[in-house]
């Protein structure tokens, strides 16, 4: 099986193969973007879970790095995410943003919607490297 990788912004290989679309990262704050396809579906063809954590801890990751003129000075080091309602079909964003920004540690919140629907809500913990 041949998987194409278009390039999308500043993402990593892995969001592009996902399909994330980083629509803004800067003082701390990124919106991005998910459109529903089959390969992101779970056996009950719904969004993966994974898929929508990958999509919140990429955003997490670009606001993050958004404080440092968009180069990598951080990493995950926790997540917690509460999953609200399932996906099927459509159009995902998600908006995250730098809570607190210490020397050592960085704490983080996300939200994910469908239109005007709440889909998911994390908090996180990074490090600074």
């Amino acid at each position: 099986m041949s998987i194409q990788v278009e390039a999308v912004g500043n993402s990593s290989a892995f969001g592009r193969l996902l399909g994330l679309e980083i629509h803004k990262a800067e003082n701390g704050e990124a919106v991005l973007g998910l459109t529903m396809h089959d390969g992101l579906r779970n056996l009950h063809g719904k969004l993966h879970g994974g898929a929508l954590f990958s999509l919140i801890d990429t955003a997490m990751g670009q606001a993050s790095h958004s404080l440092n003129d968009g180069l990598p000075n951080s990493v995950t080091l926790e997540c917690k995410v509460n999953y609200i309602r399932p996906v099927t079909d459509g159009e995902l964003t998600c908006r995250a943003w730098v809570v607190h920004a210490g020397r050592r540690t960085q704490v983080l919140e996300a939200e994910v919607h469908q239109g005007e629907k709440l889909v998911a809500k994390a908090q996180s913990t990074f490090a600074c490297l």
